[in-house]
């Protein structure tokens, strides 16, 4: 379906929900007229009231209006006059056949003479007849009856024709049949857009109009447009409390050949109540032809679904056995784990007591950590004085090495002042001093390179031919790593300048990754 065409479906709904407010108005407003004429004595007052409680009943309750109606024949007849007496009877008479009482309708106007009525009643005399021998042709089985009342309908329509003027509603609807009938559906559609702009949504004729639109779009094949009139047409109906109504069944018909069949069961439901309600047997035919099959198949479908529910009733009953077992597993197993819950609880208590333990064998462990790190600080503390021992050695070398030169020179020795001035002793001793220096450093940080590259820069970093001896600039760092720091004693240690350390340590400094603690951090090494 359409968007627009959903729309109006749901207000259609909405108003088949709502009907009975539509109808408490209706008989509020008859109430008020009854009990206007119950307490009018005059016969000329109380036929005008009836005629108006007839018009509210017309289409409301054929019983009701045809009961108000026979009371005006009787006033008429009371009164002895004529005209308000074929008024009533053209209405009764109008009223039969509009509910399908066609022969009854006729026999009703036979009783009226043509010649007598006045000019005003005339046209009503006509259509009354036009309509009453155009049911009779339709619905007679004889077919030389039927050519009998196929013109004596023609007569009636003629005649009326003549007297209509061309903009009158009943002269519209006639010259749009006309073109309907010669399939002429361009100018019946104009006609019929002339006659909806005269009237308003919740009238009879409103609901007449849209419904008569709907049959020329069935005529065009177009199926959407012709639905739309049809909810139209119905929503009038409800609204206007018009019980004699064709467009629901029609709807009804239209929607069960599509399918839905829900729909259409609602539907023809609301048609077969206001038909029974209004008591109508052209309603009640029309209904019979399409309710029975409508009736069938909903009643299929819901079988059905009956069934499906049924089937779903055993499969919700399957898994809610399944689900009785799942809960009772869970159960079960909620148990187990409260059970642990109490066994690990168990356990934590003595977890507890073990890593009291753990933590006091911790304890025991740093005070062992802590005094071999101060072993290893009385360690590096010897190291240090032996190292400063043996260069004190080397020193006192080396002042008795001067001391004899002065003596020589005093006497003359050349020779042994040429002894004197060599420095290879020195030189072997210094060697000797600075293997065995390398070879105990690295055998107690036998890592000090690869840790000390760690604080350089990539491409500063540090590297050794012979990795069993250290050059200057690890000497220097070992030293500073044993705690001599002092720029002045490792000068005197490896027997440079302080201006030659002073200059190794800025040149090691700036390579360094943090220049700041760089020295720091060679000590924690």
């Amino acid at each position: 379906m359409s968007q627009n065409l959903d729309s109006i479906i749901s207000s259609l709904e909405f108003k088949m929900r709502n009907y009975k407010m539509y109808d408490l108005e209706k008989e509020a407003q008859i109430d008020s007229l009854i009990k206007k004429v119950s307490n009018t004595s005059n016969l000329n007052d109380q036929y005008i009231i009836n005629n108006a409680i007839f018009e509210e009943y017309q289409f409301y309750s054929f019983n009701k209006a045809l009961e108000y109606i026979e009371k005006n024949i009787e006033i008429g007849k009371l009164l002895n006059n004529d005209e308000l007496l074929d008024k009533a009877i053209l209405k009764m008479g109008l009223l039969l056949v509009n509910t399908g009482r066609f022969k009854e309708s006729i026999d009703a106007l036979s009783k009226i003479k043509r010649n007598s009525l006045p000019k005003s009643l005339l046209n009503n005399y006509f259509i009354a007849h036009k309509e009453g021998y155009s049911g009779l042709s339709y619905n007679t089985a004889v077919n030389s009856n039927k050519l009998i009342y196929l013109e004596l309908y023609k007569a009636y329509q003629d005649s009326l024709y003549d007297r209509l003027k061309p903009d009158t509603e009943e002269a519209l609807r006639l010259k749009e049949k006309e073109y309907r009938d010669k399939r002429n559906l361009d100018k019946a559609f104009k006609v019929n857009s002339q006659r909806l702009g005269k009237v308003k949504l919740g009238s009879r004729l409103y609901s007449l109009i849209t419904f008569e639109r709907s049959l020329l779009y069935e005529l065009n094949n177009q199926l959407t447009k012709q639905k739309e009139y049809l909810i139209h047409s119905a929503i009038s109906d409800i609204q206007a409390s018009v019980k004699d109504n064709a467009s629901m069944g029609t709807l009804a018909k239209i929607l069960f050949s599509e399918g839905d069949i829900d729909r259409a069961h609602k539907y023809i439901n609301f048609s077969y109540n206001d038909a029974e309600f209004y008591n109508s047997r052209l309603r009640f035919v029309d209904i019979a032809n399409n309710m029975p099959l409508i009736t069938k198949a909903y009643e299929q479908k819901t079988a059905k679904q009956k069934q499906k529910l049924e089937y779903s009733l055993v499969f919700i009953s399957v898994l809610a056995v399944f689900l009785l077992i799942a809960i009772y597993m869970v159960y079960k197993q909620v148990k187990k784990v409260s059970e642990a819950k109490d066994k690990l609880k168990i356990a934590n208590n003595q977890l507890l007591v073990f890593n009291k333990k753990l933590n006091t064998s911790n304890q025991e462990l740093k005070n062992l950590y802590l005094e071999l790190s101060e072993v290893d600080k009385i360690k590096e503390h010897y190291i240090g004085n032996f190292v400063n021992l043996y260069s004190e050695y080397i020193t006192k070398l080396d002042v008795y090495r001067k001391l004899v030169s002065k003596y020589v020179n005093a006497n003359q020795m050349n020779a042994l002042l040429k002894l004197s001035k060599s420095k290879r002793l020195i030189d072997e001793e210094l060697e000797i001093f600075n293997n065995n220096f390398d070879s105990s450093f690295l055998h107690i940080y036998p890592n000090f390179l690869s840790e000390v590259n760690k604080l350089l820069k990539p491409d500063h970093q540090i590297e050794l031919t012979d990795l069993n001896q250290l050059n200057t600039e690890l000497r220097i760092l070992a030293l500073i790593k044993l705690g001599i720091d002092n720029s002045s004693r490792i000068a005197k240690i490896l027997r440079y300048s302080v201006n030659t350390i002073y200059n190794y340590r800025s040149a090691i400094n700036k390579s360094a990754i943090d220049k700041t603690n760089f020295e720091k951090m060679i000590k924690s090494i």
